[in-house]
């Protein structure tokens, strides 16, 4: 068996990663994620924190924004619980590669209160973007740790009530688990080779408390399983 290390933060690269990435087997490998997601539980630790951002707020009408939307699944489910709460949303989903945003609208077509942009958060096109809140669902993993502490301040300088990163904890069981999990319920191999990849890219509770640390950052850390962190992030 493999040795896997977990001690600090894989960085090999996801297939996923590639903007040219199109296709049949990119909206296969979209749908496993998504399924995976909705199975292991992943979209209620982005609502929860939505939940958390908004006890206080007496706004009327909420801009919410996912970054790294893939699919706009995230976003799907936000609409559906925003609707049942009775608050009146406009969400964005944003995403470098324009073959994914192709695949969100087609998918998010009956949402009227969704939409979709191309847009590389460190270009100039990110500059003049506003929102109350910018969620981040198994996005910040695909970032090294120097593009982190450059994307940090951005969101939260863009974000009016703060951050909600739900991401992967790094840690072997997870990984073990993960491989188990897809001998039955996956059967795209981009789709397993990049879920332990990701893992390997993952968190653990003292990378988040280190880049609140070094970045100034006031915030909060929730353990969710499986292997899940919420991460909070107030704007000042």
């Amino acid at each position: 068996m493999k040795y896997i290390s977990t001690k600090i933060r894989s960085r090999e690269d996801e297939i996923m990663d590639e903007f040219d990435f199109k296709g049949e087997e990119l909206k296969k490998v979209l749908r496993t994620i998504d399924k995976i997601n909705t199975k292991l539980g992943g979209h209620r630790v982005t609502r929860k924190g939505i939940q958390e951002l908004l006890e206080n707020n007496s706004k009327k009408h909420l801009v919410i924004a996912d970054l790294g939307c893939g699919s706009g699944d995230a976003l799907r489910q936000i609409s559906k619980w925003a609707n049942k709460q009775g608050l009146n949303v406009q969400l964005i989903g944003i995403d470098a590669n324009p073959y994914t945003i192709e695949i969100a609208r087609e998918w998010s077509r009956d949402y009227k209160n969704i939409s979709y942009r191309v847009i590389d958060v460190f270009s100039e096109d990110f500059e003049d973007f506003e929102a109350d809140i910018i969620t981040c669902c198994l996005t910040l993993h695909h970032f090294d740790d120097q593009s982190i502490a450059k994307l940090l301040p951005i969101l939260s300088e863009k974000a009016s009530l703060g951050l909600v990163i739900n991401d992967l904890h790094r840690h072997k069981l997870a990984y073990q688990l993960f491989k188990l999990y897809c001998l039955v319920f996956v059967n795209s191999d981009i789709a397993r080779k990049d879920g332990l990849t990701s893992i390997l890219r993952g968190f653990k509770s003292v990378d988040l408390d280190n880049y609140a640390e070094q970045l100034n950052l006031k915030h909060h850390i929730s353990w969710y399983w499986a292997f899940r962190y919420q991460w909070i992030i107030y704007s000042s």
